[in-house]
């Protein structure tokens, strides 16, 4: 048992350390801005809608409610105030916008009823008893999990697949913004049926940072895209659950629901009571006909701080102890032509700073985000050069450039900023405006 243990212990570690690093450097107190111009691609011109999805009953925001073109590739979600922009080639005049949310019943819009601001678009949500659908529910909601890993290989894509996704992440101080960075890549999503990695490549990025609220500390976050790439659990099952690892949960059904009209299980698991490494808990929603996971949230079973120290902060000042306090994972998966890939997914870590011979402690969350905007069968199974790949250790905040412009993203879908991230951002170009003289365009 004990021999067991150091190695699911190495796994556990080497799991989360592909998936999320954070360097915490010291610096002297300073406020940093970096800008630069980027090249510009040729924007087709484009129609936005703007709008914000809702609970029908209790008008409360759906957070990462799926929008989408019918019989397109495009598509967007809503953000964590259930508010969404949606941009449409001005050459599609025709078609409507399928909205999407789990445990919710789908609504199709035409484009003509959507208004470029001002949507307001209501769910209900889905109520199912399985006495209504000739289903044969599993007894053992394992066999379930591991029928579901086993047939990734047909449920989901299995071709080559270029993917323009939209990434952001952000380091904030208790509420306070302190870091944000952007951008816009390319993925070169490699085949389910196949161990091959994915490739990103960077098209477009801007950050900013103010050093001045970061507790003389340069918060930096390693990995980029590939913290929520590598969180595609049906591509990446060895994070979580690999051969040596899947036992080392108990599951158990926690009812069901549905999204799009399936009817969807609902499978919790926690890590063994026998097991003291930290593993992982959450929830599994599993395509009860078709044995597809469309959806996992779950998160980091914190026991043990200090462990959990190691794992995720690799440099840190000797009068400090850090440690996280939350790590929390999302995956939501799309389908087309009765396939499924990967759409969606979300990284939350928040930790504390205890400083010695200081009252109070630092509290600081780190979010990151990425969802696919435009997908394109890659029927050459064309590649980057190494050369023009970022690697899984890049620091986004020390690649990107550019802030100034606020058409930056022209006609590329983008998940609407949140409120404080909005604030943020009109901050940062009032800023670079009374910076720059006789009150020139910045970033022009």
């Amino acid at each position: 048992m004990i021999q067991k243990r150091k190695i699911i212990s190495k796994k556990a570690i080497m799991g989360n350390l592909a998936t999320m690093l954070v360097f915490f450097l010291t610096i002297g107190n300073a406020k940093v801005y970096a800008f630069q111009n980027v090249m510009q691609s040729q924007e087709t011109s484009f129609k936005e809608f703007k709008g914000k999805i809702l609970d029908s009953d209790s008008k409360k925001p759906l957070v990462f409610a799926t929008l989408a073109l019918e019989n397109s590739n495009i598509s967007t979600i809503s953000n964590t105030e259930g508010e969404f922009a949606l941009k449409i080639p001005t050459d599609v005049t025709e078609g409507s916008i399928l909205v999407s949310f789990l445990g919710y019943g789908s609504k199709s819009i035409p484009l003509s009823q959507m208004n470029e601001k001002g949507n307001k678009i209501m769910l209900k949500v889905s109520i199912t008893e399985l006495s209504e659908v000739n289903i044969e529910v599993p007894k053992n909601a394992e066999v379930l999990v591991r029928e579901t890993l086993k047939k990734k290989g047909e449920n989901y894509f299995d071709d080559p697949t270029l993917m323009t996704a939209f990434y952001r992440e952000t380091i904030k101080k208790r509420r306070r913004n302190v870091s944000l960075s952007e951008a816009v890549v390319n993925i070169y999503k490699t085949p389910y049926n196949t161990s091959r990695r994915d490739a990103v490549q960077l098209f477009k990025a801007r950050k900013s940072t103010d050093y001045n609220r970061l507790d003389t500390l340069a918060l930096k976050l390693q990995g980029g895209p590939f913290n929520a790439l590598f969180i595609d659990v049906m591509k990446y099952p060895e994070y979580i659950f690999s051969e040596e690892s899947i036992s080392n949960y108990d599951y158990r059904f926690d009812g069901s629901t549905r999204v799009n009209g399936k009817l969807i299980y609902i499978v919790e698991f926690e890590q063994r009571e026998d097991l003291s490494v930290p593993l992982y808990q959450g929830k599994l929603f599993i395509d009860a006909e078709n044995k597809i996971l469309t959806s996992a949230i779950y998160s980091l079973n914190i026991t043990d701080r200090n462990e959990a120290s190691r794992m995720f902060v690799r440099k840190k000042p000797k009068n400090a102890s850090v440690w996280p306090t939350e790590v929390a994972y999302r995956v939501d998966y799309r389908e087309k032509n009765n396939k499924w890939y990967y759409g969606y997914s979300n990284v939350l870590l928040e930790f504390k700073i205890n400083w010695d011979k200081r009252l109070f402690n630092s509290v600081y969350s780190m979010t990151c985000e990425m969802a696919v905007t435009d997908w394109k069968k890659n029927n050459l199974g064309s590649f980057p050069k190494g050369k023009d790949r970022i690697k899984s250790s890049i620091i986004l905040s020390d690649e990107a450039i550019g802030f100034a412009d606020p058409d930056f993203w022209g006609s590329h879908n983008i998940i609407e900023p949140e409120k404080s991230i909005e604030s943020a951002i009109k901050k940062i170009q009032k800023q670079l405006k009374r910076a720059k003289p006789n009150g020139a365009a910045a970033g022009r």
